[in-house]
This record gives C-alpha cells, structure tokens and sequence, in this order.
C-alpha cells in the first residue's frame, strides 16, 4: 500500500505534489512578507471544496467559541497496522505513515493548493537544470534523544534510506553511487541527482517519507537492533510511548516541539481492519477518529450528522494489478484476457455504490492530464474466452511458479491464477469473490490468498502473487509516480511492481519529470496513460474514495501551518497530521 514515495502503494495505497507554477527556489519569506493567501485547492490536486471546509469558511457557531486547549487524547481507528515506523527502512502504507506524521517532520510541506513550502528547511532551490538542489535547514531545532538536526544528520538518513534493500529502491534509481550528497555547512546539504535526469519537482519528494528525519543515533542504534524500529525517534510533535503491534501504538506530547504549542495529551493508534468495525468504533464513542476507504462506510459517516469528514477523491486509484514476470501472465495475451473478463460493472454497481467515480487511468476527469481517449476494457467474456483458448493452446503447459514448480498454467482450457489481497476484511472478501465470479465464467480457475497488509505488501515486493487488488498513483505531481513504473525500479524486490520495462515509457517519465512546459506536459501524460493501458498491467475499477471522519469534539485538522505562518495541506490519501489538533470541551 501507499509507502509515500516507497509504499505509497496499498495491497488491496504518495505524498508527492506539485503547484502548476513553473518550479523555483522553494524560500522562506522575509520575515516582514505576509504568509501566502490560502487558496481553494486545485481540482487535480486537493480535496475539493465541498469535501473539506475552506479556511475562510465559517465555522458553525459551537466551533468559533472552540479555543484550542491543552489536553486529551486523540484515538484513531487505522485499516491495518504496519511492520515497523522506520522512515528509512519501513514499507510504510497509509497507516503507517500516519503514525510517522506524529513523530516525525518533513524537510518540505504542502499548502492546501499543492504549492512545495519549508517544513524543516528553511529553503530549498534548485540549480537551472534541476539535477541540484540544495537544502538549507532550520536552526535550532533538536531530536527527541537530544541529537540536533544538521546537514549530517540528513546525510545519515539519506544514506541509510539509499542502502536498505527495499526503501533504497526509491532513492538508488534517482542518483549517482558516488557524490550524491554534499555537506555545504553545518545546516546545507546539496542534492545531486543523476547527471542530464533533472526532476523540476523534487522538492515535493521531501514532503513524504523520503523527507522525513530521523534521529541519526536512533538509526545507528536500530541497525544493531532492528526491534527499535517499533519505538521511533524524530523531531515532530509527539514522542513515541508505547506500541503492541496490531493493537495500539502510542504518542504522547512534545512539549519542546520546535513548531510551537501541541494541544493533545496523546495520539493512540488502533487498526482495525474491518470498516464496518471500525465505523462502529467511532459511532460508540470508543474512537474519536478514523481513515477508510469502503464506500458503504462513506456513506454512513457522511449521513451521521455528528461525524466531521475530510474526503479525498483526487488521490490513488483501486484496480487489480497484474505480475507480468511469471507465466501465464508474461504473455500479454493472458492479460488482455483478465481484464476482458472482469465484471466492472459488477464491482463499480456492487462496491462503488454510485459513492466512488469509476476510473480507466491513474488520472480523474476533472485532472488537467486526463485522456479522455483511454479505455478500461472489461465486461466482455467472450473475448476472454478467445485469448484464454490461444493462450492454453500454445503456453498451457508452461509452469504458474506462483502456484507451486508443478502447476500448469492451463488445466481444461482453463488459467489457473492465484488472486491476493490484504485482510481480514469483509469487504475484500466480497471484492474477490466478485471478481472470481466474473473470471471463472470468462475461462480462469481462481485460487485465494488472503494475508495481512504488511506481508501483502512484501509478497507484491517479491513478485509471489499473478494478480492482487490494490491501490496506488494519485501523486499530486505525477512525477511522484515514477518509482511504480520505471524499468530501473525492478530488481530481486521491486516497486515496479508488474515488473513491466518498456523502454519508451522509461524515456516519456523522465522527460515529463523535467518538463516545465505545461502544454507539453499534459501531452505527455496522456500517451503515458494510453501505454499503461495498452500494457494490461493494471485493471482499473474507481477512483479511490479517503474519508478521514473525525468525532464532532475533534478541532484543528486543517489549521497546521508551517513555521512561517503558510497553511499547510491536513489531508492526503488516508493521512493527517495532528500538531493543530485539539479535544474541544
């Protein structure tokens, strides 16, 4: 699932984004200049204007009384729990990064619009040619163990997010093996990435889990013994407590937070992997906030006039994902045949609800860099049944490793495949159960496999899955998408993970990433979205739906700013932060 850049992805989930101003020096302003006017979130970017109140829009009369108060505790109902909370080693979904958010800062931030602004740095400016860039961070500001954030202690976590044999391959593809990092002084640190592969939009790479700090002695220390990696140590509002995995995981406050005032007492974790579950916490009083993505558990909080909800529509897209390096899906084909016979309709009518939009690419109607040419095939048996007979005439003796070294891949005229997906949960029970429905009938033998997010993810990672449900894309900036489809980001692990190179493609992503031409870009885009479909790597279904629902006591979601006064973005993909929030009494 989604880890920001790394596991942004979701078995079953980037923080990355951009304005569509051409890219500069992301500066601080001077100290006389007025913080930057907060704008109505882009269509493509943020979550629209009905889905979360604006600023400036009038609070209901108990809330303009609310003043925030130190005391209480926040208790969020996540969709699953993760394998640790180590920026630079962790595959850190959407849950996951949400307890990062509590204790750690990001060097860049969003502001409500997309635009890149100064968290922990102070600037941070690209060279002409946007293959250097340089980060000068804030002064002063220190570690919970005490160990003061410099341009060492960024090196540190750059180097040991580079060497780790999963998070490193969102960051090794990008830069040289020597010279990657400069030390300029004591707080500037210099990026250099691969020479002639400038990216215009790096500085929203910072803004997610490749941007979060760590403390460089907690990493040190974490190497020795990797159990450390449930007990995290940044520089961010809360201070890691305690944590039993997949029951609660605890923060309390920082009262030397170098952003100013924190006003709970504690942030409490509780994943809980049925929705239904989950929203019956919240109705009972039991948990104050919760993440989901069922759309039935949408339309409930919507309809519960004491829930408040942030909804994201822009965000990742749902789709079945297709592992192309293993037979029988090597052959396109067998592919092609997949998404033929897969009941859209069904699964739009029957899990969509009319709440979620249907999706045919990684991009929504309303996005600038939308094809409206693009086609999800599917719903058409018949011609799955055509290509699964020429497939098993020609390859049905070949061998689905997935399902064992002595499984054919064709048994009867039939292509035998195991479909994954993350649980326990209801909800993705009955999405596999549609989907099988839909398949058997169309010329597929469909075994399940039902695992927990975590091992969800590492089983995708690992290429030990034919096809899987999941969500992913939906970067602000599409840049932020690369790591998923570059030939370089396939190895003996792989976020790429269809394990799919197209050469081509390769050569349209890294010249979109450069590109500060908005015309070009949006063309750009549109041809990568028709590859991505010619592939039949991925079988879209909707466009993801993020509800974060939070009690009617709950204040100050979207009231962060950074520490020179810009307001900041408080919701994405799944993920809020909680600096600015309160428990009104």
């Amino acid at each position: 699932m989604s880890f920001s850049l790394v596991a942004a992805a979701c078995g079953s989930d980037s923080d990355s984004s951009s304005s569509d101003a051409t890219p500069a020096a992301t500066e601080a302003p001077a100290e006389d200049e007025a913080p930057a006017d907060t704008e109505a979130p882009a269509e493509d970017e943020a979550p629209a204007e009905d889905e979360a109140p604006a600023e400036d829009e009038a609070p209901a009369e108990d809330e303009a009384e609310a003043v925030p108060t130190q005391g209480g505790t926040l208790r969020y109902g996540l969709e699953a729990d993760v394998n640790g909370i180590n920026p630079a080693s962790s595959s850190l979904s959407s849950p996951g990064l949400m307890m990062a958010n509590a204790v750690f800062d990001t060097i860049t931030a969003f502001t409500p619009d997309g635009t890149v602004v100064p968290y922990l740095a102070e600037s941070v400016t690209p060279n002409e040619t946007f293959d250097v860039w340089t980060v000068k961070l804030r002064e002063g500001v220190t570690f919970h163990d005490g160990t003061p954030l410099n341009a060492e202690a960024v090196q540190v976590n750059f180097e040991t997010q580079r060497n780790d044999p999963l998070v490193g391959l969102a960051v090794r593809p990008f830069f040289p093996a020597e010279g990657a990092i400069e030390l300029l002084d004591d707080l500037t640190i210099q990026f250099n990435l691969i020479a002639g592969e400038g990216n215009a939009y790096l500085d929203g790479v910072f803004a997610g889990q490749l941007g979060m700090v760590a403390s460089p002695t907690w990493l040190a220390a974490t190497l020795e013994d990797p159990t450390l990696n449930q007990a995290p140590v940044g520089t961010g509002p809360f201070l890691f407590d305690s944590r039993s995995e997949d029951s609660i995981t605890k923060f309390v406050r920082n009262d030397d937070w170098w952003g100013g005032d924190v006003y709970l007492d504690a942030v409490e974790f509780l994943p809980v992997t049925d929705p239904d579950t989950r929203n019956e916490l919240l109705f009972n009083g039991e948990i104050n906030a919760l993440q989901t993505t069922n759309q039935a558990s949408v339309g409930d909080l919507q309809d519960d006039d004491s829930v408040q909800n942030l909804i994201d529509e822009n965000g990742e897209e749902s789709f079945a994902m297709i592992n192309t390096s293993v037979p029988p899906f090597d052959d396109i084909r067998a592919r092609e045949a997949l998404a033929q016979a897969t009941p859209l309709q069904n699964y739009r009518d029957l899990i969509g609800l009319g709440i979620a939009s249907d999706a045919n690419q990684g991009f929504t109607e309303e996005s600038k860099y939308y094809n409206p040419d693009v086609v999800q095939q599917g719903d058409n048996p018949e011609r799955a049944l055509e290509l699964v007979a020429e497939y098993c005439a020609e390859k049905g003796t070949d061998i689905n490793t997935v399902l064992g070294e002595s499984t054919a891949t064709c048994t009867d005229g039939k292509i035998n495949i195991e479909l994954q997906w993350s649980g326990p949960s209801v909800v993705q029970t009955r999405i596999a159960e549609i989907l099988d429905e839909g398949w058997d009938n169309a010329g597929f033998n469909v075994s399940f496999d039902e695992l927990p997010q975590d091992e969800h993810i590492l089983q995708t990672a690992f290429a030990q899955y034919n096809v899987n449900t999941w969500r992913q894309f939906g970067a602000t900036d599409p840049s932020g998408d690369n790591v998923w489809l570059l030939c370089r980001s396939i190895s003996g692990i792989s976020l790429n993970w269809p394990r799919l190179c197209d050469e081509e493609r390769d050569a349209l992503l890294l010249a979109a990433q450069l590109e500060t031409d908005e015309a070009v870009r949006i063309g750009q885009y549109q041809e990568l979205a028709q590859k991505v479909n010619d592939a039949f790597t991925y079988i879209f279904f909707t466009h993801t739906i993020w509800d974060n629902a939070f009690a009617e006591e709950v204040r100050g979601v979207c009231d962060r700013t950074n520490a020179d006064g810009e307001p900041l973005l408080c919701a994405t993909n799944g993920r809020t932060w909680f600096d600015s929030v309160y428990i009104a009494s």
